[in-house]
C-alpha cells in the first residue's frame, strides 16, 4: 500500500518526457487512475497504443484528456474527483520563448493559475508544480515566466492554506538528460549523421539529472511538502565541453563546431539563490525552502533581525562537477542513450576507456562503474 493507493493522479503536460516517465513509474502500482492532460492528440494516441500493446492489463487505468492549461474549462473538466496533480505543462525552450514571450506567459503563468484555481475549487489534496533552474536569477523569457509561475503557486498556496484546501508546492530542476529538446539527443543525431556536433560554449556548466531522479524529486516533494515549499535536488553537473566528449566517447568523434551562446543562455545555472539557500533546510539529497510567511505588515520585517550575509548560491559551477568518465557513467543511466547505443551496435567492450559497463538487472539496463 502506498500514499497513491486507489488515488486519481492528474499529470498536466502528461505526454512530455516527464509525464511519460511518471506513467511508467506508477502504471504497475496500486494507483487507481492516471489522467494524462495535454493538447497533443498525436502524442496521446502514441502513448495509448504503447499501453495497449505492452501493458494491456494496466491500460484501463489511464485516461486521456485533450485540453490546454490556457483554457480554464478544459482544465476544470479534467479535474473532477482528482486527488493529486503533477503540473508539468509548460513551454520550455529558451530560444522560442525569447521570440514569443507572451506565449510563455500564457502557458507558464496564466496556465498554472488556471490549474491551481481549478484544483482548489475541486478540493484536490496535493499539487506539485514543476519549475526550472532558469527561474533562479532569470535572464530570459522562459526563466522569467517560470519564476512568475513559482510566485503564482505561492500565492495560490496561501489561499489554499487559508481555506483548508490542497497543499501546493514547487520543485526546481536542472537539465533532465534526454528530455525532448535537450542537447544529448541533438549531439547523438549529429554524430550518427556524420556531422560535427555543435557546441555553444564548452565552458558552460549545466546540472545533469535523469528522468528517474526527476520523478524521485517530485515524489519526495509530494511526501514532505508543507504549503508553499520549494524543493531542489542536489545534482551533479558538467561542462558542455565534457558532456560533448562523453557522448563522443560512446558514439564516435565527428569533430565539434563552436557556434556561440544562443539567445537567453547563461554561463552557468542556479538551483538556489543566495537568499533561498540562507533559508534552506538541508534534507540530505534535497534542499527544502519554506515560504516567506510574512504579510504586508512591514513592521514585522523591521522588528525581526535579518541575516546580513546570505552566503553562496547553489549553482552548476559549485556543485560536484563530473569529468568525462563521470559524464559517461551518468548518461548511461538513461534509457534513451542505452537504446541508441543498441541501435548503433555499440556494446560495453567497445566503449573507449572502459568508463562504464552495462548489466541486466530485472530486465532493465543500468550502468555501473568498472
Amino acid at each position: 500500500m502506498s500514499e497513491f493507493s486507489g488515488a486519481t493522479l492528474l499529470i498536466t503536460g502528461g505526454t512530455g518526457s516527464f509525464g511519460t516517465a511518471v506513467l511508467r513509474n506508477f502504471l504497475q502500482t496500486d494507483i487507481g487512475e492516471i489522467r494524462i492532460f495535454s493538447r497533443d492528440e498525436k502524442k496521446q494516441n502514441d502513448v495509448r497504443h504503447v499501453l495497449q500493446s505492452r501493458y494491456p492489463e494496466y491500460a484501463a487505468k489511464v485516461r486521456f484528456y485533450i485540453g490546454d492549461v490556457r483554457d480554464p474549462q478544459s482544465v476544470a473538466d479534467a479535474m473532477q474527483d482528482v486527488d493529486y496533480i503533477f503540473h508539468a505543462a509548460a513551454l520550455k525552450q529558451v530560444p522560442s520563448c525569447e521570440f514569443f514571450p507572451m506565449q510563455a506567459v500564457k502557458t507558464n503563468v496564466i496556465g498554472t493559475d488556471n490549474v491551481l484555481h481549478a484544483a482548489i475549487q475541486a478540493r484536490v489534496k496535493r499539487i506539485v508544480c514543476l519549475s526550472t533552474d532558469k527561474a533562479a536569477y532569470p535572464i530570459n523569457a522562459m526563466g522569467i515566466s517560470k519564476a512568475m509561475m513559482e510566485h503564482v503557486a505561492l500565492m495560490n498556496a496561501r489561499v489554499a492554506a487559508e481555506r483548508g484546501g490542497p497543499v501546493i508546492c514547487c520543485t526546481r530542476y536542472g537539465n533532465v538528460m534526454c528530455s525532448r529538446g535537450s542537447v544529448i539527443p541533438l549531439f547523438i543525431d549529429q554524430i550518427r549523421a556524420g556531422t560535427p556536433i555543435t557546441i555553444t560554449d564548452p565552458r558552460m556548466t549545466r546540472f545533469l539529472m535523469n528522468l528517474d531522479e526527476a520523478v524521485g524529486l517530485v515524489r519526495f516533494a509530494f511526501r514532505h511538502a508543507n504549503p508553499g515549499d520549494l524543493f531542489v535536488q542536489k545534482a551533479d553537473s558538467s561542462t558542455i565541453g565534457d558532456l560533448a566528449k562523453g557522448i563522443q566517447n560512446l558514439f564516435g568523434d565527428t569533430g565539434t563546431i563552436i557556434i556561440g551562446t544562443r539567445h537567453g543562455e547563461k554561463l552557468y545555472e542556479t538551483l538556489l539563490t543566495r537568499e533561498e539557500r540562507m533559508r534552506a533546510e538541508d534534507m540530505g539529497n534535497y534542499f527544502r525552502v519554506a515560504w516567506d510567511d510574512r504579510d504586508l505588515n512591514y513592521e514585522h520585517f523591521f522588528a525581526q533581525k535579518q541575516a546580513s550575509d546570505p552566503g553562496e548560491s547553489y549553482t552548476s559551477h559549485n556543485t560536484q562537477l563530473l569529468g568525462v568518465d563521470g559524464v559517461v557513467r551518468k548518461i548511461l543511466t538513461t534509457e534513451y542513450v542505452q537504446n541508441k547505443l543498441a541501435e548503433a551496435g555499440i556494446y560495453p567492450e567497445n566503449i573507449r576507456g572502459g568508463a562504464a559497463l552495462w548489466t541486466m538487472q530485472g530486465g532493465r539496463t543500468t550502468a555501473e562503474s568498472s
